[in-house]
């Protein structure tokens, strides 16, 4: 059997930590015109005095240059940690080098016949990611995430994993329902357990059932792509829970990259322990369990979209179909786009100076309808929404019940997908562009750990706080603010459609739009009204205990998301002004706006941070204002409308428009 190019050792002898940067002007990584983080391309002649070299990881004195089998764990043995203003930058150069110049296919290759032939015929099948998976893995060097690589370096799913997930697909065949209590469910779950484990052993079992009765191969990717799949992802947590008596507050966007999997095949092989009749009959089985299992998820973030994999059907094989989702909504976004990992432009010139001399990561965002991000947004909703008749506290405890939680660890009831997701048109590089669009279709299913009696009453909540979502605010990077054009003073920002607006298949029972303002705030007041309904209901004992708390209780501060006695919610319609709907027209009028200065002392006016938020170094203070554009209507909400700007901005809104109705707090009244 051939066996791919092996490394140059030489290349791969770590060089000493006191080494300089080389000027050879090798094209490989390292080469100060063609490596990462080099200098080549910057407008300045060769007599120009450059900057120093940006990337605190990539400063050998003899350059790596591994071959492009070479796997990304070679490529962490020349990682630093130097304290360094370019080292998070670094750690995008580094992932995306990883994706972009890797070529695992002789090796996947080899390693997918390998478990074909271990397998024996018949025995292994194929599963497509139709989005993506993360299994396994650790932190590497500057904890980057980093997906289960193999001793070769190679993406792959362990065995054990396989096993686990076949082994809790059968137990979870064998319990007859989910009990709501906690000691209940574990007692269930070790006495369905006991009924499987002759097939799958256990350590603790009878000497006779210690060994499974099926032998679990890893699972590589198919060679289909050059790098495994191996893709550039992100993880971004902006809210956090700091007392038991406070609404979350909003923590500077840290965004943190990391490897996934994406849109990948798995080839996947078992063998029975032996080829008697009854062990050929259990593969069966076990083969069975496991394909329900992939297609359920697998991995973590399950519940955010990833790790779902679909077997593919042989011709004399009957492969049952997934449970269907239990809501599924075309949607359409435009304006601003969801986006992942962020990219460098150009990996040969990453850096460009800006106008003060200092190196800029010229990097561009991803555009990718993410599944994560929807379920984010929900999460959101039902937290602002829920603290009106909830204390904080207890929203907390809800809210990990429903969509999961790290500590305490629960899996969360919701699970989210966007099917089908696709960019349909860049975001504008030009002032003539069009506007960025993507689509696709919000899916939601139940995880299998909700209990019986709650799931009826989950669907209809999750239903009613989608509704909701989609008519308070977009999704995604700018989510505050309907999709607008905007002119900046600066070209450099090349963001030139400001804000998102995500629009429903309007065709939907429920979802279509009255032509009469006053219909639709009546619509929106009754769906308020039936997500609290509906999560008194699943929240017994807590929301009972607590049906006489009156609205506002939560201990309000400014800036804070929540919807209490404070904020208000209205409805309006008037003329649009320079290309904007009217609520937001009225926002960016002169007279909120204050008085500014750049960097460089010149004065100019902008928008009010107490309307609009603002960014003071790295500290990043969300607008408290959302605006959602219907056509002929707008959707306000103002969290803590008391305070002075927003008091006047909601004023003024009142007096300009043709239609304003009251939302929130229940009961409003129109504009006399």
């Amino acid at each position: 059997m051939n066996r791919p190019q092996k490394t140059n050792p030489a290349a791969l002898a770590r060089p000493p930590k006191t080494a300089k940067s080389s000027s050879s002007g090798s094209e490989h990584i390292g080469g100060n015109q063609g490596r990462i983080g080099g200098n080549q391309g910057r407008g300045r002649s060769n007599s120009a005095k450059q900057p120093d070299e940006p990337s605190p990881w990539l400063k050998p004195e003899e350059e790596p240059n591994p071959c492009a089998c070479a796997s990304f764990v070679e490529y962490l043995r020349w990682m630093r940690a130097p304290d360094s203003a370019y080292k998070n930058d670094a750690k995008v150069q580094i992932l995306q080098m990883a994706q972009d110049w890797s070529d695992y296919s002789e090796w996947l290759n080899t390693l997918t016949q390998r478990t074909k032939i271990l397998a024996g015929e018949g025995n292994s099948f194929t599963a497509t990611c139709p989005w993506r998976i993360r299994v396994g893995g650790h932190r590497g060097p500057e904890s980057i995430l980093l997906p289960a690589f193999d001793a070769l370096g190679m993406p792959f799913i362990p065995s054990s994993t396989l096993r686990g997930i076949a082994r809790a697909q059968a137990i979870r065949e064998n319990l007859s329902e989910i009990p709501a209590d906690a000691k209940a469910t574990e007692k269930a779950w070790k006495e369905a357990e006991k009924k499987v484990v002759s097939i799958f052993g256990d350590l603790d079992a009878k000497p006779a059932e210690r060994a499974g009765k099926v032998v679990f191969l890893d699972a590589y990717p198919l060679p289909t792509q050059k790098g495994g799949g191996l893709a550039m992802d992100m993880v971004n947590n902006i809210w956090k829970w700091t007392s038991d008596d406070r609404a979350p507050r909003y923590d500077n966007p840290n965004p943190s990259p990391f490897l996934s999997l994406k849109a990948v095949t798995f080839q996947i092989g078992l063998r029975p322990r032996s080829k008697s009749d009854k062990d050929l009959e259990i593969l069966q089985q076990v083969q069975t369990w496991l394909k329900k299992g992939l297609q359920a998820g697998i991995g973590s973030q399950v519940n955010a979209g990833y790790g779902v994999l679909i077997p593919h059907k042989n011709r004399t094989e009957d492969c049952s179909e997934p449970d269907p989702p239990f809501f599924q909504l075309p949607f359409h976004l435009e304006g601003q786009l969801i986006h992942g990992s962020q990219k460098f432009r150009d990996l040969k010139r990453p850096y460009q100076p800006n106008k003060y001399g200092k190196l800029q990561a010229d990097k561009v965002a991803d555009a990718e309808p993410r599944s994560v991000a929807f379920k984010s947004m929900l999460r959101y909703w039902f937290r602002t929404l829920a603290l009106a008749y909830m204390p904080p506290k207890q929203v907390q405890e809800q809210e990990a019940i429903l969509f999961g939680a790290i500590q305490p660890k629960q899996w969360g009831w919701l699970r989210v997908q966007v099917l089908d997701g696709r960019v349909i048109q860049p975001e504008p590089q030009n002032e003539d562009d069009p506007c960025g669009q993507e689509a696709g279709t919000l899916a939601l299913s139940l995880s299998p750990g909700v209990p019986a009696q709650f799931s009826d009453d989950t669907k209809d909540l999750f239903q009613c706080l989608t509704w909701l979502m989609f008519h308070l605010g977009g999704v995604g990077q700018g989510a505050r603010r309907p999709r607008h054009f905007r002119r900046h003073r600066k070209k450099a920002f090349r963001l030139f459609y400001r804000g998102s607006t995500l629009m429903p298949d309007r065709s939907q029972a429920n979802w279509d739009l009255p032509a009469a303002p006053e219909e639709f705030s009546q619509r929106f007041q009754q769906q308020l009204q039936r997500f609290y309904r509906i999560l008194s209901q699943i929240a017994q004992p807590t929301f009972k205990q607590n049906k006489r708390v009156r609205p506002g209780t939560v201990i309000q501060e400014q800036g804070e998301d929540a919807v209490d006695k404070n904020c208000q919610i209205v409805l309006c319609s008037g003329e649009p002004e320079n290309g904007k709907p009217y609520a937001l027209a009225v926002l960016h009028r002169d007279r909120f706006k204050v008085d500014k200065r750049d960097r460089d002392g010149k004065p100019y006016r902008d928008y009010d941070g107490d309307l609009c938020g603002n960014v003071k170094g790295k500290k990043v203070r969300p607008s408290p204002v959302w605006i959602a554009d219907l056509d002929s209507y707008q959707v306000v909400t103002v969290f803590g409308a008391k305070h002075k700007p927003r008091q006047q901005y909601l004023e003024v809104l009142r007096q300009d428009a043709e239609d304003f109705y009251t939302i929130w707090p229940l009961g409003g009244t129109q504009k006399p």
